[in-house]
């Protein structure tokens, strides 16, 4: 299958998880791939793994971001598709948050995807189409969540902001919401594996499927977003979540 055959596609923060997946997917399906990441090892080494190009990349800092636009130029020229995937997830109760937790997390999460795709702009192609990596948390509740959650809900109302705006240019854009989905993610918040296995245990029995997702799944439906097989669809949020926002009662 070549849905994005002749396509230049971006991930950010394509290194592992759902970036990576997804970075796979696009090149199984004929893209030429670029993937970003803050940390050089890690981008270089799934660059190399994925046959693809990388490019170290703070998507916090907005010189940064000017660096990747200027690599991204001179080596491709004009590209096709965007998958704003990089984010930060960290949690805290709102009377222990503090300033840092909240900048860090908006820093990267909001402020740095409205940068990145402003200043992408100038070499997304008409017709091109943008995902936006964003989560159930923006809409469920979830202790802890706050910042976090707020930010995922700032995506999903730029998704339908950017959509009306970049009509004209016929470039579509979309959200994705993930829900639960087994990525290196969880061991990433101060969790040991016991406490992420029981975590999984108490999730997975309110997920309709039962069971968590897999990145490669959520890749799956980034790819159709990308594709012309949604030629029709923008400013649409497609959550893939296995059921568990459907009915909270279950």
């Amino acid at each position: 299958m070549n849905k994005l055959s002749n396509k230049i596609a971006i991930v950010t923060g394509g290194n592992s998880g759902i970036g990576y997946a997804a970075a796979k997917d696009f090149k199984e399906n004929g893209a030429k791939v670029i993937i970003t990441g803050r940390n050089e090892q890690a981008t270089f080494k799934a660059a190399q793994e994925l046959g693809v190009t990388g490019i170290v990349s703070d998507q916090s800092d907005l010189k940064s971001i000017d660096s990747l636009v200027d690599e991204v130029k001179s080596k491709f020229g004009k590209i096709d598709i965007v998958f704003l995937n990089a984010g930060l997830a960290a949690f805290a109760p709102l009377d222990q948050a503090s300033e840092e937790h909240y900048d860090a997390i908006m820093n990267v999460n909001v402020k740095g995807v409205y940068f990145t795709l402003q200043k992408l702009l100038p070499i997304l192609n008409d017709g091109a189409s943008v995902v936006l990596n964003t989560s159930i948390n923006a809409s469920v509740g979830m202790p802890n969540s706050s910042v976090y959650a707020a930010s995922k809900a700032a995506l999903l109302s730029l998704n339908r902001v950017f959509a009306t705006e970049l009509a004209p240019r016929k470039i579509r854009i979309n959200a994705i919401s993930p829900g639960p989905v087994e990525t290196p993610l969880y061991g990433k918040l101060g969790l040991n594996q016991e406490e992420v296995d029981g975590f999984g245990k108490i999730l997975g029995e309110k997920i309709l499927l039962k069971r968590f997702g897999q990145a490669e799944e959520i890749a799956k439906s980034v790819t159709f977003l990308a594709s012309s097989d949604a030629s029709f669809i923008t400013g649409t949020e497609l959550i893939v979540d296995g059921g568990l926002t459907v009915n909270s009662v279950v």
